[in-house]
Formats: C-alpha cells, sequence, structure tokens
C-alpha cells in the first residue's frame, strides 16, 4: 500500500536558522499530518479473498454428540460408583440418598465436550435437587418417562 504525507508550514520550523532551544513551542500548535491510502492494488485484493476463504474452510465442525437435549436418561449404578464423581461427594457405599438418579428418570438439559470428554446436564424430573452435569458414557438412555414413584 501505498501512503503519502502533507505536512504544514509550521511542521517545517525545524529548518529555520534559530536553534531548538531557544524557541518556545505552543502545544497546540503541533504539526499536522494526513495519511491518504493509494487505491488498493488488484494483488493485494485476490490475497485478502484467499484468506477469506482458507478462513471459511478451517472452520471448526459443530461436534457431534452421542445424546440429544430432551433426551430421557438415568444413571448406570454400577459405573457411577466406581467414578470420581461420586468419591468426590465423599458419601459411604451404604448411602441411600441417591437412590433416585439410578431408578428415577432424568431429561438432558444441556450437552458439552470438555478436556475430560463429553458431558450432560441432566436434571431430575419430580426431584427438587439441582441439574448435575454427568459423563455420558455412564448415562442410559430410555425411551419414556414410565416410572412409578414409592
Amino acid at each position: 500500500m501505498a501512503f503519502s504525507a502533507i505536512f504544514t508550514q509550521k511542521s517545517l520550523t525545524c529548518f529555520s536558522s534559530f536553534p531548538h532551544t531557544l524557541r518556545r513551542t505552543n502545544p497546540l500548535l503541533s504539526p499536522s499530518v494526513r495519511v491518504v491510502r493509494a487505491a488498493a492494488e488488484p494483488e493485494a485484493a485476490a490475497a485478502k479473498t484467499e484468506a477469506a476463504e482458507s478462513a471459511a474452510a478451517a472452520k471448526p465442525k459443530k461436534p457431534v454428540y452421542s445424546m440429544k437435549k430432551g433426551q430421557i436418561v438415568r444413571v448406570d449404578k454400577e459405573k457411577y460408583l466406581n467414578s470420581v464423581n461420586y468419591l468426590s461427594v465423599g458419601h459411604p457405599p451404604y448411602y441411600k440418598g441417591l437412590d433416585y438418579i439410578y431408578e428415577d428418570r432424568g431429561e438432558v438439559l444441556d450437552l458439552r465436550i470438555f478436556d475430560t470428554g463429553e458431558y450432560a446436564l441432566v436434571a431430575w424430573v419430580g426431584i427438587p435437587t439441582a441439574p448435575a452435569w454427568l459423563p455420558t458414557d455412564m448415562l442410559i438412555k430410555s425411551e419414556s418417562l414410565k416410572y412409578e414413584r414409592m
């Protein structure tokens, strides 16, 4: 790209016969420079279009999930009890407070792929608890929400 600069007469005062140390300068009369862009060259325009096309081709694809939002699931008890998720809670093995995640059905609210794998945000129907992020490999897909609470 070509640029041209336009200088004002006051900006060229440094070429005068007086030394700079004797002269007082007004900060409001600073040199003004106007930058003008030359017409875009056809080669540069072609390079820009090629770069835009390569960026569109390099766009990351949408991830493919093993489940869908709204899918009815329940948790596989054996996989959950042997997982880091269960060990992080700190419940004893005989703890009955989590039986609803094995027996009742939950709904997948969201799906994400993290560094550790694919996770689903699951909320249990009819249970007043917060949704939980669980790995999708420990979830069992269900066809419908038919169960009987005791």
